[in-house]
């Protein structure tokens, strides 16, 4: 039986305005039933093969290429193609593909290459057995497997495109017979399909290995009204098609606070605290296991001499082999967690700094180095993607920020 209260009831009881926000309430649970049941649709498992074009669509209506789709929606394709959604079938998972079986490479393009067209596409350049008998139709590009999270992966299907409500008016008549509005697309929970495994996932001491969404759920960024924020606002300002996280200096610089203190212990022992605060990211710092963010303290002399004092890492290490969690050192939203450094100092005039250095693919750095000290036991085809995947996670590296203290100081920021 529910314990909401009916809108007469509500009005004998609680009056006119009472009753208003019940029946707020009300729409506002219709509302979120509707987005529901359009994500349980909109992403049902798997995506189904688009079919038959409508007769009238013209060759560039009815094509899947993001390119097609760029003719018309200029900024959004160019800010695609420069995010990492249009690399998600990139090097670093090609060279594994060719170690697995079409139900294992299924399992990663379910968020890497979703469209079923896509998963045809890789089918038959790996030779799966279920790889279709006959060649894509026209309106498949033949690299459109290689091309990531497409456009079409979340605005279209069965041919039908779908978006979030206009910002301003929409011309009649438009190509591709206009589109279908949903306010799924502004709710943090379209995401949740790549973003959050379900309760039943791959777990490591207990923790989901992809948890993100539920970190924000847990967040004041979740709450309704003043505050609160979704993925799309963070990570989509102005519907913007970046997707801007942790690879990106600037939003990282937004997350974080970081401060510097010394502490005197006597005896020139000395302790450096580090306070990282989370004040910008509506989930973990970083979410989950793949970056890292380095923490390296260093002793400076007036002289210019440079003295490491040791580092430590923000983030959840664990074995390459995804079977032992090494530290979990992530710092939820809006919490702040200290990194103590000890050391010894002479008397006279020194400083310390602390440089702050992100490492984006740390755990994948790791795991191609493995699998690189392996490469005469990898398909051939294999080695020379892994080295580029290699190459091109140490690459997404960058110095943060720095800070400085002094014995009797506090923290000073130190331009880049």
């Amino acid at each position: 039986m529910s314990d909401r209260i009916s809108p007469l009831r509500g009005l004998r009881q609680l009056g006119a305005f009472a009753l208003a926000l019940a029946l707020l309430a009300g729409c506002a649970d219709k509302r979120d039933a509707e987005v529901e049941a359009f994500l349980e649709r909109h992403w049902a498992e798997p995506l189904p093969p688009q079919g038959t074009p409508p007769a009238e669509f013209s060759a560039l209506e009815a094509s899947l290429a993001p390119e097609a789709c760029g003719q018309c929606h200029t900024e959004q394709y160019a800010g695609w193609r420069e995010s990492l959604h249009s690399r998600a079938m990139g090097p670093g998972l090609r060279w594994q593909l060719l170690l697995m079986s079409q139900e294992q490479g299924n399992r990663c393009l379910r968020c890497h290459a979703p469209l079923a067209e896509q998963k045809a596409l890789i089918a038959l350049e790996h030779g799966w057995p279920n790889a279709p008998k006959q060649a894509p139709p026209d309106f498949v590009p033949a690299d459109l497997g290689h091309r990531g999270l497409a456009c079409a992966a979340c605005h279209v299907r069965g041919h039908e495109r779908f978006g979030p409500p206009p910002l301003g008016e929409v011309a009649e008549g438009g190509p591709h017979g206009g589109f279908t509005v949903s306010k799924a697309f502004e709710d943090s929970r379209f995401c949740a399909h790549c973003h959050q495994f379900p309760d039943d996932g791959p777990r490591l001491a207990g923790k989901l290995q992809e948890d993100t969404w539920a970190q924000w759920a847990a967040s004041d960024y979740a709450k309704a009204g003043p505050g609160g924020q979704t993925c799309q606002s963070c990570h989509m300002p102005d519907r913007q098609h970046l997707w801007r996280g942790i690879h990106d200096p600037e939003m990282t610089r937004r997350a974080v606070d970081v401060k510097l203190e010394l502490v005197d212990l006597g005896g020139g022992r000395h302790e450096a605290v580090a306070t990282v605060r989370n004040v910008g990211a509506g989930h973990h710092f970083p979410t989950y296991m793949v970056p890292k963010v380095e923490l390296a303290f260093v002793r400076r002399d007036a002289g210019g001499g440079a003295h490491p004092l040791g580092s430590q890492l923000i983030g959840w290490q664990v074995d390459t082999g995804i079977t032992r969690e090494i530290a979990d050192t992530r710092i939820p939203a809006g919490e702040a967690r200290q990194f103590r450094q000890p050391f010894a100092a002479p008397a006279g005039d020194w400083r310390v700094e602390l440089v702050v250095r992100v490492h984006p693919a740390e755990h994948y750095e790791r795991i191609y180095r493995d699998s690189l000290g392996r490469a005469a036991q990898l398909p051939a085809a294999a080695v020379p993607l892994l080295r580029q995947a290699l190459a091109d996670a140490v690459a997404t590296r960058y110095e943060l920020l720095r800070v400085e203290a002094g014995p009797a100081g506090a923290a000073t920021p130190i331009a880049n």
